[in-house]
């Protein structure tokens, strides 16, 4: 008996040893991987503008009477390139912008409060500094439609309308809760390398898309391996549920809004009950705005651009109109 426990012990230790040598060099090769990558995002796709200190990053193309301000969801690593599928539909027409917060894409990290009074003066003043000014059209994924509904709450008179990509908005964390945890856990993923074993489409980010060019996808891929752990998300998701409840506090802006909506991130979010999840944009805005149900995953904007890029190319024109 004692010997088989003694082999048991010896096996379940050579287990962890072998682990613990995996992991090591799992991490090495990640920090050789990414300086050898650091060439590929040492020259910015866009014009950096001193904010706060620290720089953030803004993309502009197209030319147009209106312009549409793109603001990234939770987490993406390369907004600027995230929404290329989109906005390359789009810039012929309109000016485009997309800015990265803080801890995103190009943009620096900051040890700045992540609350959302503090992130949309930031994202006023990168696209002030840019040259870029109001009205707008705000085109926000997920988590930064607390940030565009807090905008046309605050400062309606810079809102021409708002165009939201599967936005999180009052309710939405009610089942699923918060990701504190998750969030934290990804960061681990991030910086130890392991994220390398995974491939990166499972995501649903654009990288490894067609959307994007080899070298697009080169660049992406290099700042998912170097960004996506930044301490600067973390403290952003620690704020998400405050920053929730001030827009909740406000009711909806009186604007004109246009959702799309994921039915599979409704399943996501709201397993028992999708359509509760589909119903929160409509309870929220008292049913007064536009609605449309996609059959699409989370980032819808990658999904199915061609039906997005139509159906704000019509919520423009009526805006014309009206």
């Amino acid at each position: 008996m004692k010997k088989a426990i003694k082999i048991t012990f010896r096996v379940i230790l050579i287990i962890i040893c072998l682990l613990i040598l995996f992991l090591l060099g799992v991490f090495i090769r990640h920090r050789v991987m990414l300086s050898k990558e650091k060439p590929l995002i040492s020259q910015p796709i866009g014009e950096m503008t001193e904010v706060d200190g620290g720089k953030m990053c803004v993309y502009t193309e197209g030319s147009g009477e209106h312009t549409i301000v793109f603001m990234s969801g939770y987490g993406t690593p390369s907004p600027i390139l995230d929404f290329k599928p989109l906005y390359d539909k789009l810039s012929d027409e309109y000016r485009i912008a997309v800015v990265e917060k803080f801890g995103y894409g190009f943009s620096d990290e900051t040890d700045m409060p992540r609350d959302v009074d503090t992130m949309l003066r930031q994202t006023r003043e990168a696209l002030r500094n840019a040259g870029i000014e109001a009205p707008y059209i705000l085109c926000p994924h997920s988590a930064s439609g607390i940030e565009a509904m807090y905008w046309a709450q605050t400062y309606p008179d810079e809102v021409e309308g708002i165009t939201a990509l599967d936005i999180a908005v009052p309710g939405y964390h009610e089942e699923s809760g918060d990701s504190i945890f998750a969030d934290k856990a990804m960061r681990f993923i991030v910086n130890s390398g392991m994220i390398r074993l995974t491939d990166v489409k499972d995501f649903g980010w654009c990288a490894g898309t067609s959307y994007l060019t080899e070298e697009e996808n080169e660049i992406y891929k290099a700042l998912i391996y170097s960004r996506r752990g930044s301490k600067t998300m973390v403290h952003e998701a620690e704020c998400c549920k405050k920053n929730m409840q001030i827009i909740s506090d406000n009711g909806a802006p009186d604007v004109p809004m246009l959702f799309f909506i994921s039915k599979q991130m409704a399943k996501v979010q709201f397993p028992d009950d999708p359509d509760k999840y589909l119903q929160l944009y409509r309870s929220y805005t008292d049913n007064k705005q536009e609605y449309i149900d996609m059959d699409c995953g989370h980032y819808v904007h990658i999904y199915e651009p061609d039906l997005i890029a139509e159906e704000i190319r019509r919520f423009i024109s009526e805006l014309n109109n009206d």
